[in-house]
């Protein structure tokens, strides 16, 4: 006669699928709820340019006013009639984009030659790099406005572009991307077809390296985009403040201005992102190799 009984096996299998779709679900809700944690202030922000001060207080938050509202937000922004908006913008733009290149110039090569190199105080350079890496930004501008006031860059465009291309986390970015994802035997096969130490960067390391430039041209420009601190305190001519600088001087705008000037300041951030997503989806890594 045979055992009707369910096995225990599948009451087990049954019990795991339970937990598992709980688990899941768990997961999706808190995943939802960041998602709407952070969505939230940024479609305000979208749909405040297009009400009046009035409505922003009176209205519902995530209603839609009216395009018209937007031209109006525009001419109430302070700063725009005499174009200094526009020379903050520029201004953001000449910095973070200037300083961004150094910091590829740099950070790619330093992390190559942490992370293949073999020369005496390597490992305490990674370790000071780690370091300078997780200071806060604050504890740095003391020392830096003294270095600068030293050699008489302060309130120029160079105490600004200087200090942001001192980026030790692309650093690291790089010599992790070269420690992990680079073969060596690709290098050593260089050196074998008579390739120097610096033709074998250019010609091999380099090329490789596109996903983590891709990544390190996001954060060096977000960080440069976003940083208030050290423009504020090196720079005194309001023409060459950045723009987020510039934004603290006009808070005497109406609210849908001053929240379209800010939504008209992360377009920059935005772009970059999807420029530096197309980088990182090229990966020339893959295949380099075969084994």
């Amino acid at each position: 006669m045979a055992d009707s009984r369910p096995s225990s096996a599948g009451i087990g299998g049954g019990r795991f699928g339970v937990r598992h779709r709980a688990a899941l679900a768990l997961r999706a809700l808190v995943l939802f709820g960041f998602a709407v944690f952070f969505a939230v202030p940024l479609i305000w922000l979208v749909l405040a340019p297009t009400k009046t001060d009035y409505q922003l207080v009176t209205h519902n938050p995530f209603a839609f006013g009216s395009f018209h509202h937007i031209w109006e937000a525009w001419q109430q922004v302070d700063g725009f009639h005499d174009h200094l908006y526009r020379r903050w913008f520029g201004n953001s733009l000449l910095y973070s984009l200037s300083a961004t290149a150094i910091t590829l110039v740099t950070a790619i090569p330093a992390g190559y030659g942490l992370a293949f190199g073999q020369f005496p105080g390597r490992r305490l350079i990674l370790k000071l790099t780690l370091v300078v890496m997780i200071m806060p930004p604050a504890t740095l501008v003391l020392p830096i406005f003294l270095e600068l006031n030293a050699v008489g860059l302060i309130g120029s465009v160079f105490s600004v572009i200087l200090p942001f291309s001192f980026f030790p986390f692309g650093v690291f970015l790089a010599y992790i991307y070269y420690a992990t994802a680079v073969p060596p035997g690709l290098l050593d096969a260089a050196r074998v077809d008579g390739c120097g130490d610096l033709q074998t960067f250019v010609r091999v390391a380099l090329p490789l390296a596109k996903p983590v430039v891709g990544l390190i041209f996001f954060f060096s420009f977000v960080a440069n985009w976003n940083n208030f601190f050290l423009p504020y305190v090196f720079l005194s001519d309001e023409k060459q403040l950045p723009i987020q600088v510039g934004l603290s001087a006009i808070f005497g705008s109406t609210r849908s201005g001053l929240a379209l000037a800010a939504l008209i300041a992360t377009i920059p951030v935005a772009v970059v992102f999807i420029a530096s997503q197309r980088a990182l989806e090229r990966g020339l890594l893959g295949g380099a190799t075969k084994g």
